[in-house]
Protein backbone atom coordinates (compact mmCIF):
# COMPACT_ATOMS: atom_id res chain seq x y z
CA UNK A 1 0.00 0.00 0.00
CA UNK A 2 2.75 2.08 0.63
CA UNK A 3 4.28 1.86 -2.95
CA UNK A 4 1.32 2.15 -3.75
CA UNK A 5 1.10 5.73 -2.66
CA UNK A 6 4.33 6.65 -3.92
CA UNK A 7 2.72 5.72 -7.70
CA UNK A 8 -0.14 8.02 -6.89
CA UNK A 9 2.17 10.94 -6.63
CA UNK A 10 2.88 9.91 -10.13
CA UNK A 11 -0.01 9.47 -11.98
CA UNK A 12 -2.56 11.30 -9.76
CA UNK A 13 -4.31 14.44 -11.18
CA UNK A 14 -2.83 17.59 -9.05
CA UNK A 15 -6.53 17.64 -7.35
CA UNK A 16 -6.55 13.95 -6.58
CA UNK A 17 -2.63 13.95 -5.25
CA UNK A 18 -3.94 17.18 -2.88
CA UNK A 19 -6.68 15.31 -1.46
CA UNK A 20 -4.49 12.21 -1.49
CA UNK A 21 -2.29 14.12 1.13
CA UNK A 22 -4.88 15.22 2.95
CA UNK A 23 -6.64 12.14 3.64
CA UNK A 24 -3.10 10.23 4.77
CA UNK A 25 -2.54 13.01 7.71
CA UNK A 26 -6.59 12.21 8.82
CA UNK A 27 -6.22 8.25 8.61
CA UNK A 28 -2.89 8.98 10.97
CA UNK A 29 -6.24 10.13 13.40
CA UNK A 30 -8.30 7.30 12.52
CA UNK A 31 -5.18 4.65 12.82
CA UNK A 32 -4.68 6.37 16.78
CA UNK A 33 -8.96 6.36 17.05
CA UNK A 34 -8.56 2.73 15.89
CA UNK A 35 -5.77 2.13 18.55
CA UNK A 36 -8.43 2.92 21.35
CA UNK A 37 -11.69 1.71 19.74
CA UNK A 38 -10.86 -0.96 17.07
CA UNK A 39 -7.89 -2.93 19.54
CA UNK A 40 -9.30 -1.72 23.14
CA UNK A 41 -12.76 -1.71 22.92
CA UNK A 42 -13.27 1.63 24.30
CA UNK A 43 -15.23 3.91 22.80
CA UNK A 44 -14.29 8.05 22.72
CA UNK A 45 -16.49 10.97 21.44
CA UNK A 46 -13.48 13.13 22.71
CA UNK A 47 -10.41 12.84 20.01
CA UNK A 48 -10.99 15.85 19.04
CA UNK A 49 -9.52 17.19 21.97
CA UNK A 50 -6.32 14.96 21.16
CA UNK A 51 -6.12 16.32 17.45
CA UNK A 52 -6.66 20.17 18.69
CA UNK A 53 -3.74 19.88 21.25
CA UNK A 54 -1.49 18.62 19.13
CA UNK A 55 -2.72 21.35 16.38
CA UNK A 56 -2.51 24.06 18.75
CA UNK A 57 0.72 22.92 20.28
CA UNK A 58 2.34 23.19 17.48
CA UNK A 59 0.88 26.38 15.76
CA UNK A 60 0.84 28.49 18.82
CA UNK A 61 4.54 27.44 19.40
CA UNK A 62 5.28 28.44 15.83
CA UNK A 63 3.03 31.43 15.42
CA UNK A 64 3.33 32.81 19.11
CA UNK A 65 6.68 31.56 20.46
CA UNK A 66 8.60 32.08 16.95
CA UNK A 67 9.91 27.98 17.10
CA UNK A 68 11.12 26.33 13.95
CA UNK A 69 9.02 23.53 13.06
CA UNK A 70 11.17 20.42 14.57
CA UNK A 71 10.76 21.67 17.78
CA UNK A 72 7.12 22.84 16.73
CA UNK A 73 6.32 19.33 16.16
CA UNK A 74 7.80 18.39 19.61
CA UNK A 75 5.57 20.62 21.60
CA UNK A 76 2.12 19.35 19.46
CA UNK A 77 3.58 15.27 20.73
CA UNK A 78 3.74 16.93 24.17
CA UNK A 79 0.87 18.62 24.62
CA UNK A 80 -1.31 15.69 23.10
CA UNK A 81 0.43 13.69 25.36
CA UNK A 82 -0.11 15.57 28.60
CA UNK A 83 -3.91 16.20 27.90
CA UNK A 84 -4.32 12.51 26.98
CA UNK A 85 -2.61 11.10 30.21
CA UNK A 86 -4.68 13.74 32.39
CA UNK A 87 -8.09 12.57 29.87
CA UNK A 88 -7.33 8.86 30.66
CA UNK A 89 -6.56 9.03 34.05
CA UNK A 90 -9.86 10.90 34.73
CA UNK A 91 -12.43 8.86 32.26
CA UNK A 92 -10.73 5.80 32.70
CA UNK A 93 -12.68 6.39 36.45
CA UNK A 94 -15.74 5.52 34.50
CA UNK A 95 -17.17 2.86 31.78
CA UNK A 96 -19.29 2.76 28.94
CA UNK A 97 -21.64 5.04 28.13
CA UNK A 98 -20.15 7.30 30.88
CA UNK A 99 -16.68 6.76 29.76
CA UNK A 100 -18.05 8.25 26.35
CA UNK A 101 -19.80 10.83 27.96
CA UNK A 102 -16.90 11.67 29.78
CA UNK A 103 -14.72 12.61 26.90
CA UNK A 104 -17.10 14.24 24.93
CA UNK A 105 -17.27 16.97 27.64
CA UNK A 106 -13.45 16.82 28.03
CA UNK A 107 -13.28 17.64 24.02
CA UNK A 108 -16.34 20.25 24.48
CA UNK A 109 -14.51 21.66 27.29
CA UNK A 110 -11.60 22.04 24.38
CA UNK A 111 -13.44 23.38 22.04
CA UNK A 112 -14.71 26.33 24.54
CA UNK A 113 -11.17 26.80 25.82
CA UNK A 114 -10.10 27.36 22.35
CA UNK A 115 -12.56 30.43 22.17
CA UNK A 116 -12.23 31.78 25.29
CA UNK A 117 -8.76 32.50 24.47
CA UNK A 118 -9.20 34.06 21.45
CA UNK A 119 -6.66 36.42 21.57
CA UNK A 120 -3.70 34.03 21.31
CA UNK A 121 -5.82 31.38 19.09
CA UNK A 122 -8.10 33.84 17.02
CA UNK A 123 -11.02 31.93 18.10
CA UNK A 124 -13.27 30.83 15.35
CA UNK A 125 -11.26 32.23 12.56
CA UNK A 126 -7.90 30.72 13.68
CA UNK A 127 -4.78 31.95 12.49
CA UNK A 128 -2.15 31.01 9.18
CA UNK A 129 1.61 30.09 9.74
CA UNK A 130 3.35 31.83 7.53
CA UNK A 131 4.76 30.25 4.44
CA UNK A 132 8.68 30.53 5.76
CA UNK A 133 7.80 28.95 8.82
CA UNK A 134 6.61 25.78 7.40
CA UNK A 135 10.03 24.29 6.82
CA UNK A 136 11.81 21.29 8.18
CA UNK A 137 15.74 20.12 8.17
CA UNK A 138 15.92 22.86 4.97
CA UNK A 139 12.68 21.23 3.36
CA UNK A 140 9.91 23.52 2.27
CA UNK A 141 6.87 21.69 3.24
CA UNK A 142 4.01 24.58 1.66
CA UNK A 143 5.27 22.53 -1.55
CA UNK A 144 2.88 20.32 -2.94
CA UNK A 145 5.19 17.27 -3.77
CA UNK A 146 7.37 17.66 -0.47
CA UNK A 147 3.87 17.94 1.67
CA UNK A 148 2.56 14.72 0.03
CA UNK A 149 5.65 13.00 0.53
CA UNK A 150 5.84 14.34 4.21
CA UNK A 151 2.97 13.20 4.96
CA UNK A 152 3.34 9.89 3.17
CA UNK A 153 6.42 9.07 5.35
CA UNK A 154 4.01 10.24 8.79
CA UNK A 155 1.89 7.70 7.85
CA UNK A 156 4.05 4.96 7.09
CA UNK A 157 5.96 5.47 10.15
CA UNK A 158 2.90 5.12 12.18
CA UNK A 159 0.75 2.55 9.94
CA UNK A 160 3.97 0.24 10.75
CA UNK A 161 4.41 1.38 14.28
CA UNK A 162 0.56 0.28 14.63
CA UNK A 163 0.98 -2.85 12.69
CA UNK A 164 3.99 -4.17 15.05
CA UNK A 165 2.40 -2.86 18.53
CA UNK A 166 -0.93 -4.90 18.07
CA UNK A 167 1.09 -7.78 17.34
CA UNK A 168 2.89 -7.47 20.65
CA UNK A 169 1.95 -8.90 24.02
CA UNK A 170 0.89 -5.64 24.91
CA UNK A 171 -1.37 -5.51 21.69
CA UNK A 172 -2.71 -8.85 22.27
CA UNK A 173 -3.41 -7.99 25.65
CA UNK A 174 -5.61 -4.85 24.39
CA UNK A 175 -7.71 -7.51 22.09
CA UNK A 176 -7.59 -9.47 25.15
CA UNK A 177 -9.65 -6.69 27.26
CA UNK A 178 -11.79 -5.94 23.81
CA UNK A 179 -13.02 -9.39 23.95
CA UNK A 180 -13.47 -9.98 27.55
CA UNK A 181 -12.28 -7.32 30.24
CA UNK A 182 -13.01 -9.97 33.26
CA UNK A 183 -10.80 -12.76 31.72
CA UNK A 184 -8.40 -10.83 31.14
CA UNK A 185 -8.44 -9.28 34.42
CA UNK A 186 -8.85 -13.09 35.79
CA UNK A 187 -5.53 -13.70 34.18
CA UNK A 188 -3.78 -11.42 36.07
CA UNK A 189 -3.41 -8.70 33.41
CA UNK A 190 -3.65 -4.90 34.92
CA UNK A 191 -6.70 -3.64 33.03
CA UNK A 192 -6.44 -0.44 33.79
CA UNK A 193 -2.34 0.04 33.28
CA UNK A 194 -2.72 -1.33 29.76
CA UNK A 195 -5.51 0.93 28.94
CA UNK A 196 -4.02 4.00 30.14
CA UNK A 197 -1.41 3.32 28.24
CA UNK A 198 -3.76 2.67 25.19
CA UNK A 199 -5.35 6.10 25.84
CA UNK A 200 -2.41 8.10 26.12
CA UNK A 201 -1.02 6.41 22.66
CA UNK A 202 -3.92 6.81 20.93
CA UNK A 203 -4.48 10.22 21.94
CA UNK A 204 -0.91 10.98 21.38
CA UNK A 205 -0.82 9.72 17.66
CA UNK A 206 -4.42 11.67 17.21
CA UNK A 207 -1.83 15.09 18.53
CA UNK A 208 0.52 14.08 15.69
CA UNK A 209 -1.69 13.91 13.00
CA UNK A 210 -3.25 17.45 14.45
CA UNK A 211 0.10 18.93 13.96
CA UNK A 212 0.96 17.36 10.95
CA UNK A 213 -2.24 19.21 9.44
CA UNK A 214 -1.12 22.81 10.86
CA UNK A 215 2.33 22.32 9.70
CA UNK A 216 1.62 21.03 6.18
CA UNK A 217 -1.60 22.74 5.68
CA UNK A 218 -0.52 25.67 7.12
CA UNK A 219 -3.82 27.11 9.60
CA UNK A 220 -5.23 25.98 13.01
CA UNK A 221 -9.14 26.36 13.46
CA UNK A 222 -10.96 25.86 16.22
CA UNK A 223 -13.84 23.95 14.23
CA UNK A 224 -11.19 20.98 13.97
CA UNK A 225 -11.43 20.81 18.12
CA UNK A 226 -15.07 20.85 17.92
CA UNK A 227 -17.47 17.43 18.17
CA UNK A 228 -18.05 16.66 14.49
CA UNK A 229 -14.34 15.88 14.86
CA UNK A 230 -14.41 13.63 17.50
CA UNK A 231 -17.22 11.98 15.09
CA UNK A 232 -14.89 11.37 12.01
CA UNK A 233 -12.49 9.09 13.13
CA UNK A 234 -15.18 7.33 14.47
CA UNK A 235 -16.99 6.68 10.80
CA UNK A 236 -13.66 6.30 9.45
CA UNK A 237 -12.60 3.28 11.47
CA UNK A 238 -16.63 1.55 11.50
CA UNK A 239 -16.16 2.14 7.41
CA UNK A 240 -12.90 0.99 6.85
CA UNK A 241 -12.95 -1.66 9.47
CA UNK A 242 -12.62 -1.69 12.92
CA UNK A 243 -9.53 -3.75 14.75
CA UNK A 244 -7.93 -3.67 11.33
CA UNK A 245 -4.51 -2.13 10.66
CA UNK A 246 -5.31 -0.75 6.89
CA UNK A 247 -8.96 -0.53 7.37
CA UNK A 248 -8.48 3.15 8.83
CA UNK A 249 -7.27 4.58 5.54
CA UNK A 250 -9.68 2.99 3.30
CA UNK A 251 -12.26 4.35 5.43
CA UNK A 252 -10.91 7.64 5.37
CA UNK A 253 -10.43 7.74 1.68
CA UNK A 254 -13.47 5.92 1.16
CA UNK A 255 -15.76 8.71 3.70
CA UNK A 256 -13.48 11.59 1.92
CA UNK A 257 -14.44 10.94 -1.44
CA UNK A 258 -18.00 10.26 -0.66
CA UNK A 259 -18.47 13.39 0.91
CA UNK A 260 -16.71 15.27 -2.09
CA UNK A 261 -18.33 13.71 -4.74
CA UNK A 262 -21.86 14.04 -3.08
CA UNK A 263 -20.93 17.73 -3.41
CA UNK A 264 -21.03 17.83 0.50
CA UNK A 265 -24.61 16.50 0.34
CA UNK A 266 -24.82 14.75 4.03
CA UNK A 267 -28.15 12.78 3.18
CA UNK A 268 -26.72 10.93 0.13
CA UNK A 269 -23.39 10.18 2.46
CA UNK A 270 -25.76 9.02 5.73
CA UNK A 271 -28.12 6.88 3.22
CA UNK A 272 -24.55 5.23 2.03
CA UNK A 273 -23.26 5.14 5.44
CA UNK A 274 -26.95 3.07 6.09
CA UNK A 275 -26.40 0.69 3.26
CA UNK A 276 -22.73 -0.09 4.76
CA UNK A 277 -23.81 -0.72 8.08
CA UNK A 278 -26.46 -3.29 6.80
CA UNK A 279 -24.54 -4.92 4.66
CA UNK A 280 -21.08 -4.63 5.35
CA UNK A 281 -21.00 -4.20 9.34
CA UNK A 282 -17.88 -5.14 9.92
CA UNK A 283 -16.46 -2.21 7.62
CA UNK A 284 -14.88 -2.69 3.70
CA UNK A 285 -12.20 -4.47 4.78
CA UNK A 286 -13.62 -6.38 7.40
CA UNK A 287 -15.87 -7.78 4.76
CA UNK A 288 -13.02 -8.35 2.58
CA UNK A 289 -10.69 -9.93 5.22
CA UNK A 290 -13.69 -12.06 6.38
CA UNK A 291 -14.59 -13.14 2.93
CA UNK A 292 -12.17 -13.30 0.48
CA UNK A 293 -8.36 -12.44 2.00
CA UNK A 294 -8.47 -14.13 5.24
CA UNK A 295 -4.50 -13.02 5.93
CA UNK A 296 -5.70 -9.14 5.69
CA UNK A 297 -3.98 -7.18 8.55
Amino acid sequence: MVVALVICWFVLPVYHAGNLARIMVFAIYAMGYNLLFGYTGLLSLGHALFFGAGMYGLGLAMHLGGVSAGPGILAGLITALVVSGVVGFLALRTSGVAFMIVTLMFAQAGYLTVLLFGTYTRGDEGFVLPQATRALMGIDLSDAQNRYFAALILFAIVLFFIGWLVRTPFGRCLVAIRENEERARMLGYDITRHKLIAVILSGTISGLSGAAYCLLFGSAQAAFAAVPYSIFPLLYVLLGGMGTTIGPFVGTLFMFYLIDWSGGNMMVAGVVLVALALFAPTGILGEIRRRFIPWLP
